[in-house]
């Protein structure tokens, strides 16, 4: 696991972008941008089927770390480019919206700080079915991923676009296994 102080600092604008991936860039063009913040495009997948489209991702580590870490992954759907962006609990970047961390937070902790934050700006909360509180109209969705004998949140970020009118719709069904 990074320690808070070593983990990169990301910030976020939603249904826009994460750190330097936008919504909407291709696969080069994300490698690209990940590669100038010292990021190591592993793998790149083959197209498979996403519902009525071809998806794919790429995985990306930091330069210099062991080949089995995934720092965050990016989701593409053909002509739609990149539609969904999650990142991990224990090694990704930390991001931020407006100063709340959403990144290896204790999913308790963050769910009521989102709460407030949503409230704040008279946006509703929703549960998932696991009980996380995320955005669909911020595209913010916390999970919890196991980090030893604790919980931490992997966050996936998300755009609906033309065919997927909700946020779940945009994510793959890999990103709801349990982590």
């Amino acid at each position: 696991m990074v320690a808070e102080s070593e983990r990169v600092q990301w910030d976020c604008v939603p249904l826009e972008r994460v750190g330097p991936l936008r919504f909407g860039m291709d696969p080069q063009d994300a490698v690209a941008a990940m590669e100038v913040r010292g990021f190591t495009a592993d793998t790149t997948s083959l197209p498979r089927n996403f519902g009525p489209f071809k998806q794919q991702c790429t995985r990306f580590r930091r330069t210099g770390t062991p080949l089995y870490r995934v720092d965050a992954v990016a989701y593409y759907v053909e002509s739609m480019g990149l539609t969904c962006i999650t990142i991990d609990a224990l090694t990704g970047p930390q991001v931020t919206l407006d100063g709340l961390r959403l990144v290896g937070q204790r999913p308790s902790e963050l769910a009521a700080e989102l709460a407030a934050y949503l409230d704040k700006l008279g946006k509703e909360a929703g549960i998932t079915p696991e009980g996380d509180i995320g955005s669909q109209e911020l595209g913010i969705l916390p999970r919890a991923q196991r980090a030893g004998d604790i919980l931490l949140t992997r966050v996936v970020f998300g755009r609906p676009n033309d065919w997927a009118n909700t946020m779940f719709d945009c994510i793959p069904a890999e990103e709801f296994d349990v982590r």
